[in-house]
């Protein structure tokens, strides 16, 4: 019995999530590549290396390119169920007769009955609502072939008791971005928001494993 407890303790230790670090390569903005001298040209004065787009909205289109997202997240849902079963059973068995005398053993006649009554109640409710406001600039990824965009960022808060970290990656049209750069985080296909922190403030918010394991389906009981 102490090794099986040992051994589920160990087990279940090992599942606590690692605290995330901050310069994770999956969030890291892409670096330019290196600036090439232009090749010399003859016969004209433009080259494709040195232009410049005069005419342009300046939105983000290409690779390495920044955008703002403004977080804009409401969330909000309730749920609540009732259940109730009842069953009751009854079966009689009455003494055969023969000649028209019930037939006994011992005096005691051949009868028998049963019955049974079962219920079950059960009620659940579930009421939860989030909210999540403010801005992260994210950097260009990839420029997919339908001209969607995909962005990628995080950003990090070191405060005294810890570090906050907001991660956010998604699909942008280029028609969903304002002049200014910035688009609305509702706006994000595919989108991926993680808000979260780390140090004794976060700790002291999260339920330790052992206490997760009573009110898991894992608890028997």
């Amino acid at each position: 019995m102490r090794i099986l407890i040992m051994t589920a303790a160990l087990g279940l230790a090992g599942c606590v999530n690692k605290a995330p670090k901050p310069d994770n390569p999956y969030y890291a903005p892409i670096q330019p590549a290196q600036i090439q001298q232009p090749r010399p040209v003859t016969g004209s004065l433009y080259h494709a290396g040195t232009s410049m787009d005069l005419y342009g909205d300046g939105r983000a289109h290409r690779v390495g390119d920044i955008i703002t997202v403004v977080l804009t997240e409401r969330t909000q849902s309730s749920k609540s169920s009732s259940t109730e079963t009842d069953k009751s059973t009854n079966i009689g068995v009455n003494a055969p007769t023969v000649l028209g005398r019930e037939l006994d053993v011992f005096g005691n006649p051949l009868s028998a009955s049963m019955s049974g009554d079962s219920s079950f109640e059960g009620e659940g409710s579930s009421d939860m609502s989030n909210s999540l406001n403010g801005n992260i600039t994210v950097t260009v990824h990839q420029v997919l072939p339908n001209g969607n965009l995909l962005v990628r960022g995080e950003k990090w808060l070191t405060l005294n008791q810890g570090d906050e970290y907001i991660r956010i990656s998604g699909l942008v049209r280029k028609q969903d971005i304002g002049p200014d750069n910035m688009i609305d985080s509702t706006r994000l296909a595919d989108a991926r928001i993680t808000y979260s922190g780390t140090g004794a403030t976060h700790d002291a918010n999260v339920m330790g494993w052992l206490a997760r394991f009573f009110i898991s389906p894992l608890w028997p009981f």
